[in-house]
């Protein structure tokens, strides 16, 4: 989740702060803003919040994954 990075920096907020806000490790915020992983489902509402956008705008540069 890229765009994580992206809002992120954009208000100037460190990875270690967005961590401390929401309760994580600081590698958890590396992990979520890499390739690695995503937030859980739980957080997202309040992660856009907190970022500024919306939860459509976290995923808006995430492939679309085929549904079989």
């Amino acid at each position: 989740m890229k765009t994580i990075k992206k809002y992120r920096e954009a208000r100037g907020i460190k990875q270690v702060d967005l961590a401390a806000q929401f309760g994580v490790a600081q590698p958890t915020v590396v992990k979520w803003e890499s390739e690695g992983g995503y937030p859980p489902s739980r957080v997202m509402p309040d992660l856009a919040a907190f970022l500024g956008c919306t939860i459509d705008d976290l995923y808006a540069d995430e492939p679309e994954k085929e549904v079989s």
